[in-house]
């Protein structure tokens, strides 16, 4: 199908799951689910983000404001993954324990005001990664009405463009937690951490990177395009004095830049079929 069909897909798809919350993050893919939702259900539709401290304050508050400027009806739930050992001890199934926290309050948030459907923005171009989340939405039987109309990432960043949002070409950003290497367990101060470094690589004018934390160690990834700004010993001085300040004794630089999920690429491939499966 070409984008247009697959536009008119999407909205058959949307029309037909009722009163509808939509599980948002502020990423270009929630964010035209959200909006595309709001289209066509109105009042019938709220979006729903998650605020725990795995989301970075920046993210949350440019979440919002986008919201506020499509006018799409929002709602900021609190989830407490935090209070639970599967998700702290931060294995390979710590996004299933995330999702499937988000999932289940917005479960009981459908039941109390009268939704029938949950959505989430998944993509066709995810399904070949290790994502443990979607099998947290499957179980919830949550729809994924971006993946059920076939779009990839760049047709979705293309109907964002063509509707004029701001945050069209925004870079993907998963939470906090995925910073931290499996096993390591995931605290308020690790996640504190992550996010004061990768807002301060912001400021340095930096537009995509991670913060990896291996404990005493930092580890930073930045896009490819990005890294001749980043290996200068001036740069390299920025770096030294912003991470020893934030706890970590040794900083270092990732020679293949900004991967996502890096993290992955430690497991064993038998653990991540069990997962998937």
């Amino acid at each position: 199908m070409d984008l247009s069909a697959k536009q008119q897909r999407l909205e058959e798809i949307l029309c037909g799951l009722g009163r509808t919350l939509v599980a948002y993050s502020g990423g270009v893919d929630s964010a035209y689910l959200a909006y595309a939702a709001h289209q066509l259900l109105g009042e019938n539709m709220l979006a729903v983000i998650a605020d725990s401290p795995s989301l970075a304050r920046t993210h949350l508050q440019d979440a919002i404001a986008f919201a506020q400027e499509q006018h799409i009806p929002l709602r900021v739930v609190q989830t407490s993954e935090m209070d639970k050992a599967e998700y702290v001890r931060n294995d390979a199934a710590r996004c299933f324990h995330c999702k499937d926290e988000l999932f289940h309050v917005m479960a009981e948030l459908a039941h109390v005001e009268g939704f029938t459907s949950i959505a989430y923005g998944v993509n066709v171009d995810e399904q070949g990664d290790f994502r443990p989340g979607q099998k947290a939405a499957s179980q919830h039987h949550v729809a994924a009405p971006l993946l059920e109309a076939r779009l990839s990432k760049a047709e979705i960043r293309e109907l964002a463009r063509q509707a004029g949002f701001r945050v069209w070409d925004k870079p993907a950003s998963a939470c906090l937690s995925s910073r931290i290497e499996y096993g390591r367990p995931v605290t308020r101060e690790a996640l504190l951490a992550v996010e004061q470094g990768e807002d301060a690589l912001r400021v340095l004018g930096f537009l995509q990177f991670r913060v990896r934390h291996h404990g005493e160690t930092v580890r930073i990834e930045i896009a490819k395009e990005e890294l001749e700004k980043a290996l200068t010993m001036e740069m390299f001085s920025h770096f030294t004095r912003i991470f020893k300040e934030l706890g970590f004794t040794y900083v270092t630089v990732d020679t293949e830049g900004f991967r996502s999920g890096s993290m992955n690429a430690i497991l064993p491939g038998q653990r991540l079929v069990k997962l998937t499966s």
